[in-house]
C-alpha cells in the first residue's frame, strides 16, 4: 500500500497535497453512506457559471443489493484496462455535464469546466474523510448514453472510482509500477504566463 503526497514549491492545503489517483482500492471495505453523501454534497456546492450547476451524477455502491446491478453497468462501460483495477472500487460515479443553461436554454460553454470543478470538490472532500478517488476518462460514452437514456445535450464526462486505499499487491506489475512512481508536475514557470503567451510570470521575479 502506498500513500503519495505532492512536493509543492509553495505551501498548499494538506488535502490538496494528499489528493492523488490510486488504482488499488480496498475491495472488501464499503464506504459509509454518510461519507458518500458528504462527498456528493461537496460536489453540489461547487461554483458554476450563473450558478447553473450543470452537473449530474449516476452513483452506484457495490455493497448495496439495490445498486449492485447499476454498479456492474457502470463498470462495464469502462475500457478493459480500467475495468481491471476499478472492479475493486466500492463506489462508481459517472459525472455528466448539461450543455445548455437551465434558465434560458442557451448553450453553456462552461458546463464541462464547471462539472470538473464539482468533481474536484468531491475528490478533495473524499481525501478529507480518509477516502481516495480516481477519475476515469476511458469509457464507452455511447454505451452509457444508451443504458441510462442520457439526453443528447448532456455529455458524460468521467466515471470516478471512490473507496478506501488498498494494497497495491492486487495490481499487475505494470500498474503497480505506476502506483509507486513519485508524483510530479511541470514547473510553474512553464505554466504561468505574464504579458505575453509563453512569457513566464516568474521571469522578472527570480
Amino acid at each position: 500500500m502506498s500513500q503519495k503526497q505532492a512536493n509543492p514549491n509553495a505551501e498548499i492545503d494538506n488535502h490538496l497535497a494528499n489528493r492523488w489517483s490510486p488504482r488499488a482500492f480496498a475491495a472488501n471495505r464499503a464506504v459509509e453512506r454518510e461519507r458518500l453523501l458528504s462527498c456528493l454534497e461537496a460536489a453540489r456546492w461547487a461554483p458554476s457559471c450563473f450558478g447553473d450547476e450543470p452537473w449530474h451524477f449516476i452513483v452506484a455502491d457495490r455493497f448495496s443489493d439495490d445498486e449492485l446491478s447499476n454498479w456492474k453497468n457502470l463498470l462495464n462501460c469502462l475500457d478493459t484496462k480500467n475495468r481491471e483495477w476499478a472492479q475493486h472500487a466500492p463506489i462508481l460515479i459517472m459525472a455528466c455535464a448539461s450543455q445548455r443553461f437551465r434558465q434560458n436554454d442557451n448553450p453553456n460553454r462552461w458546463a464541462e469546466y464547471d462539472t470538473g470543478q464539482a468533481m474536484l470538490s468531491l475528490c478533495v472532500q473524499a481525501i478529507s474523510l480518509g477516502l481516495v478517488t480516481h477519475q476515469i476518462g476511458g469509457f464507452d460514452v455511447e454505451m452509457a448514453r444508451g443504458h441510462w437514456g442520457i439526453p443528447k445535450d448532456v455529455q458524460p464526462m468521467t466515471i470516478t472510482a471512490l473507496g478506501y486505499l488498498g494494497d497495491d499487491a492486487v495490481l499487475n506489475e505494470g500498474l503497480r509500477t505506476l502506483e509507486n512512481e513519485p508524483r510530479k508536475r511541470r514547473p510553474m514557470a512553464s505554466l504561468i504566463f505574464s504579458q505575453r503567451w509563453k512569457e513566464s510570470y516568474f521571469r522578472q521575479k527570480d
